[in-house]
């Protein structure tokens, strides 16, 4: 039997790259610009979104330059439900985003497919104010089938400087089978859009003649050395080295 999981996410992927090519490149370009001037990327996601911050942190063939922003207590280990519950809380990101250390010029990516939930809205919100430019990794369709949970009203879409459209669908479900919807798609797409972009970073890196930060495997001859000097040089601001 064919994977029928597999023929949608393929359909997905195809629609990622026909509508969101501009918005991509427009994402590489500036985050490539910024990197050439020293400055991070940062991320953050609730919940499942969170694993998408933890795909290109201290990856193998990865960019250094790259802060995760973790909380625990909206993430899944600490009480899934529980994590839920904190996501929608207006103003509870401020217990957390006032001490990162973010700074003019840095790039931010906010991580949330619904894009209705306050706490993904405030940290988008938070980081514009501490002058980064920000980036959301959501889907607008999903957002509009429902009200905001924000108390503006708005979505991620709304208040983010640049949109990447991962075109998932209502409910973050692929198939539907006798009244049943199930198959999640939004980690595996949302994995290729952050892997796309950055890869395309890193190229435009190279034709500025600018030898990118890039981390190795650690199962590699003279990784070891290679990539302390990387986490050395950016521990001062990325503590999770």
């Amino acid at each position: 039997m064919s994977s029928l999981y597999l023929q949608e996410l393929t359909k997905l992927l195809a629609k990622v790259e026909a509508h969101e090519q501009q918005a991509m490149e427009s994402a590489a370009e500036k985050i490539s610009q910024q990197l050439a001037s020293h400055h991070l990327i940062h991320l953050f996601g609730c919940g499942h979104s969170h694993i998408l911050t933890e795909e290109v942190f201290y990856r193998s063939g990865g960019l250094a330059p790259i802060h995760p922003i973790f909380v625990e207590e909206l993430m899944l280990h600490k009480g899934a439900s529980r994590s839920s519950q904190l996501e929608r809380k207006n103003d509870y990101a401020s217990t957390f985003m006032e001490k990162e250390d973010i700074v003019p010029g840095d790039i931010m990516i906010v991580i949330s497919t619904s894009g209705v939930n306050p706490v993904p809205i405030d940290v988008a919100l938070i980081a514009k104010e501490k002058g980064a430019f920000v980036i959301g990794l959501t889907s607008p369709s999903y957002a509009t089938s429902r009200a905001s949970r924000h108390k503006s009203g708005k979505y991620l879409h709304d208040v983010v400087d640049l949109v990447i459209n991962n075109h998932i669908p209502k409910g973050d479900v692929l198939l539907h089978q006798q009244d049943i919807s199930f198959a999640s798609g939004s980690t595996v797409i949302g994995g290729a859009i952050l892997n796309d972009i950055l890869s395309r970073t890193i190229q435009k890196l190279l034709s500025r003649g600018i030898t990118p930060p890039i981390f190795l495997s650690g199962n590699m001859e003279g990784s070891d050395e290679h990539n302390q000097r990387l986490i050395d040089a950016y521990k001062g601001r990325i503590t999770a080295l």
